[in-house]
C-alpha cells in the first residue's frame, strides 16, 4: 500500500499537479470509508488507520488529506461524510473544517431490481442544509454518470449502466430538471459566499422543524438559510417579513431579506428524453443498407482447451481464475451402473448443486439442464435440477460465472464464488444420493472463444453457410452494421437476448441481461421528495428488464463496417437486436408568477412584500447543438394542470399565452419569457397563476 501511494503521489509531483505546485489538485484522499467496517477488525483497526495516516502525510503533498467516513482520522487527517445527507455531521475537531466527500445523486442498479432516482428537490434540500449548517465543501457522488464497460462492474449485480441517476446522464446529456435546479441552487449559495466564510453561524428556531440561520459580518454583509425540515408546508416570521415554506425545503436569501431559491420550487425547464429505434438492417450509410446477416459459433460445452488441469475436490472461483474470465467450467465423467436405483422404476435424479454464486448453468451428457442465478441481496445459490441420466458413463459440465466481484464490506476478498459444494446426486423417490464433491474434477477457466480472440469479430472460424441457430445456450453471434445517422447517443437494445456480453469493433459494452427483470411492484413515477430519502424509496420500471439498453459511445463507431459480436449463455435470438438512438422528445418548464425569479436574474433591490423577488422567468433552451425551437406544443397562462407530455388547460387560462410564447422562442436556440399578467393578461384576476409550456427542438 505504501509503495503504491508513494508511485501515485510521485506521479502527481512529476506533473506539478498539486496545488502547492501551482496545480489543480487540492485535496488527497487515503483510505475510503474504512470507519465503516473498522469495527470487524478488532484491536488492528486503530494502528492500521493511525499508520495509513502517518504514512500519507509523509509524503508531503502540500495539500490536506481526507479519510472519508472515519470518525477517528487523527490529526492533521480532516475526517469527512458521505451519504445522502450531511447537514449533521461534525468533524471530530474544531480545527477542521465541515467537507462532504460524496453526496448520493441516486443509487446503483442493479440486475434484478428497479431503477432508483432521487427526486431534484429533496437533493438541492440536501445542498442547502449543508452549507445551511456551516458546510465549506460538497461534491456530488455522481455527478456524470457513465457506464461499466467490459467487466468492470461491481457489487456483484451492479448492472452495466452507471447512471446513478446523476444531473449528467449515462450518455452526457443534461438530465433536467436536476441539472438546471442544481445550477441555481449552486449560484444562490455562491451570492452568499463572503458571508460564509467570513463568519460562523447563527441559528433561531422559528417553530417546530423549521429554523433560520444567518451569517453576517462586521461590515453588514448579511445571508440567510430559512428551512423547513418537516414535511408540511409553513409559513414563517423573519426579520418582520412573512415567508411561505414548503415542507423539505430551505429558502436562500443573500441579502437576508429577498428569496433568490427555494428548493422545492423548480424553475428549471424539464425534458422528456426518448429512445429513436431502428433495426440492425435498417442502418444504412451511403452505400444503401448494410449486410446484418448473421455467423455463428457454437462455444463447446465443457473442457476444450489445452490449459484445463484436474484438482480433487471444488475450487472457489475467484482465486482459480485470477478475475481473467467470469467463466470457470467444473467437468466431471462418472459412471454410473445399470442397476443404480436412479435408472430403475421411473425414478427421477435429481442434480443438487450449492454455489457461493454468483450464476451457473448445468449442463448433463451435454445438454443443458438448469440453472440459476443470485441476486444482489444473496449471491449464494442452492439449486435442485431433474436430470436424465444414462447406464454407464455421465458427463457432468458446470459453468459458473461471476457478475461482477464483491467491493465492500469487511473481508471482502474471503467472500469468494463458484461451485464450491456440495455437488450431489439425489434419487427422488428414497432420498438416496450420491455425493460427487470430493471425486476429480477437471477445471478450465474461462471460454474457448475467448482464447481464439472471437470478441474482435477477426476470427476465420465464423459460420455463414447454414440455418443461424437461435435460443440455443452457448452461441457466439457476429453481424457487421453501420453507424446510425446523426449525433445523438446510441444504445443497443439486447430485447430477445438472454444473458451474455457484447463486444462493438473488439470492445466490449459489457455484460448484457434483458432477462433479469425487476419485481413488479414498489415503483411509482411521482415519488414524493418530502422526508428522507433511501435507495429504495423512488424506483421506476418494476416488471421491466432492470436494463434492456446498452451504451455504445460514438468515438467507438465507424461510419460502416462496423463488428457486433455477441456471446449469448443461455439462448436467444440475435435478429432481434435493434439500436436506439437517445433524443429529446420535449422541453417543459412551468414557472408560478409567485416563485422567485432564476438566480441569473436576480436583483435584490426589486422587493415584494412577502419577501420574494418580482417577475419570474421561464427558461427553455434546446440541449444538441445547431437545434432551435421548431413547436410550442402547449402553452397556457393560468391555472394549467398535469406534468411534462401531459399538460392541460385549468379553468383559467389566457387567450394569448401561445401567440406570445411563439412568438418569443420559435426559431430560436434559447428563449425567455417573463412569467406576468404585463406579458399576458389576467385572466382571473385574485388568482395565482402559472406559465406551463411543452416545446421540441429540430
Amino acid at each position: 500500500m505504501q509503495r503504491f501511494t508513494a508511485k501515485i503521489v510521485d506521479m502527481m509531483k512529476q506533473e506539478k499537479l498539486y496545488a502547492s505546485q501551482g496545480g489543480p489538485i487540492i485535496l488527497s484522499q487515503i483510505e475510503n470509508e474504512y470507519g465503516n467496517v473498522a469495527s470487524d477488525y478488532g484491536s488492528g483497526a486503530e494502528p492500521y488507520v493511525n499508520w495509513a495516516a502517518t504514512m500519507a502525510t509523509s509524503l508531503d503533498t502540500g495539500v490536506p488529506w481526507v479519510m472519508c467516513q472515519q470518525p477517528d482520522a487523527p490529526d492533521p487527517i480532516i475526517n469527512t461524510c458521505n451519504g445522502h445527507y450531511c447537514d449533521q455531521f461534525t468533524p471530530n475537531s474544531n480545527c477542521k473544517p465541515k467537507m462532504w466527500t460524496e453526496n448520493w445523486s441516486g443509487w446503483f442498479l442493479f440486475f434484478g431490481g428497479a431503477v432508483p432516482y432521487r427526486p431534484a428537490e429533496d437533493l438541492a434540500f440536501a445542498v442547502a442544509r449543508f452549507f445551511q449548517r456551516g458546510g465549506i465543501f460538497q461534491n456530488y457522488y455522481m455527478y456524470h454518470g457513465g457506464t461499466n464497460f467490459g467487466r468492470t462492474s461491481g457489487g456483484p449485480f451492479i448492472a452495466t449502466s452507471y447512471d446513478y441517476d446523476a444531473p449528467i446522464d449515462e450518455y452526457g446529456l443534461v438530465r433536467q430538471p436536476k441539472w438546471g435546479h442544481l445550477r441555481d441552487l449552486h449560484k444562490a449559495i455562491k451570492l452568499c459566499e463572503v458571508a460564509l466564510v467570513a463568519t460562523d453561524p447563527a441559528y433561531t428556531c422559528l417553530g417546530p422543524n423549521l429554523e433560520a440561520t444567518v451569517y453576517k459580518t462586521d461590515s453588514g454583509l448579511c445571508a440567510a438559510f430559512l428551512a423547513n425540515v418537516g414535511t408540511s408546508d409553513a409559513t414563517v416570521t423573519f426579520n418582520g417579513k412573512s415567508y411561505q415554506l414548503p415542507g423539505w425545503s430551505v429558502s436562500i436569501l443573500p441579502d437576508c431579506k429577498n428569496v433568490m431559491l427555494n428548493t422545492a420550487k423548480i424553475n428549471s425547464m424539464s425534458m422528456i428524453p426518448t429512445f429513436v429505434y431502428e433495426s440492425l438492417s435498417e442502418v444504412v450509410d451511403s452505400s444503401g443498407t448494410v449486410n446484418a446477416d448473421w455467423s455463428w459459433i457454437n462455444e463447446p460445452v465443457g473442457i476444450s482447451k489445452n490449459d484445463s488441469f484436474a484438482k480433487l475436490g471444488l475450487l472457489e472461483q475467484i482465486n482459480t481464475t485470477a478475475d481473467k474470465s467470469d467463466y470457470l467450467w467444473y467437468s466431471l465423467s462418472t459412471d454410473i451402473p445399470g442397476d443404480e436405483p436412479f435408472l430403475n422404476n421411473g425414478c427421477q435424479a435429481v442434480l443438487h448443486i450449492e454455489s457461493l454464486g454468483h450464476a451457473l448453468h448445468a449442463f448433463v451428457n451435454k445438454k443443458l439442464a438448469g440453472g440459476k442465478a443470485g441476486n444482489s441481496s444473496n449471491s449464494k445459490i442452492a439449486v435442485d435440477i431433474p436430470v436424465t441420466l444414462l447406464p454407464g458413463k455421465n458427463t457432468f459440465d458446470l459453468l459458473s460465472l461471476t457478475v461482477g466481484l464483491l467491493n465492500g464490506g469487511p473481508f471482502y476478498e474471503k467472500t469468494g464464488a463458484g461451485i464450491t459444494g456440495p455437488v450431489k446426486l439425489k434419487n427422488s423417490a428414497n432420498g438416496s444420493m450420491i455425493d460427487l464433491s470430493s471425486q476429480q474434477w477437471t477445471y478450465q477457466i474461462g471460454l474457448q472463444g475467448e482464447d481464439k480472440g472471437l470478441p474482435s469479430g477477426s476470427c476465420s472460424m465464423w459460420i455463414t453457410q447454414s440455418c443461424l441457430p437461435k435460443n440455443q445456450p452457448l452461441t457466439w453471434y457476429k453481424t457487421t452494421f453501420a453507424a446510425p445517422a446523426g449525433n445523438d447517443p446510441v444504445a443497443i437494445d439486447f430485447s430477445g437476448m438472454g444473458k451474455g456480453e457484447a463486444w462493438v469493433n473488439g470492445q466490449s459494452i459489457g455484460r448484457y441481461w434483458p432477462t433479469n427483470v425487476a419485481p413488479g411492484c414498489g415503483c411509482t413515477d411521482s415519488c414524493d421528495y418530502r422526508g428522507a430519502y433511501d435507495a429504495r424509496k423512488c424506483l421506476k420500471s418494476c416488471g421491466k428488464p432492470s436494463q434492456q439498453l446498452y451504451h455504445v459511445p460514438r468515438s467507438w463507431l465507424k461510419p460502416s463496417d462496423n463488428i457486433l459480436v455477441v456471446f449469448e449463455e443461455v439462448g436467444g435470438d440475435p435478429t432481434q437486436i435493434s439500436f436506439a438512438m437517445r433524443q429529446i422528445q420535449s422541453l417543459c418548464s412551468q414557472v408560478s408568477e409567485s416563485h422567485p425569479s432564476p438566480v441569473d436574474m436576480w436583483n435584490p433591490e426589486s422587493e415584494s412584500e412577502t419577501g420574494n423577488t418580482s417577475r419570474p422567468i421561464l427558461s427553455l433552451e434546446c440541449l444538441r447543438p445547431n437545434q432551435v425551437i421548431s413547436k410550442i406544443k402547449f402553452a397556457s397562462f393560468g391555472t394549467p394542470q398535469g406534468t411534462c407530455g401531459s399538460f392541460s388547460h385549468g379553468k383559467c387560462s389566457s387567450n394569448w399565452a401561445l401567440a406570445v410564447v411563439q412568438k418569443a422562442c420559435i426559431g430560436s436556440k434559447s428563449c425567455r419569457v417573463d412569467v406576468s399578467i404585463d406579458a399576458f393578461g389576467d385572466p382571473c384576476k385574485g388568482v395565482t397563476k402559472s406559465l406551463a409550456v411543452e416545446a421540441s427542438c429540430a
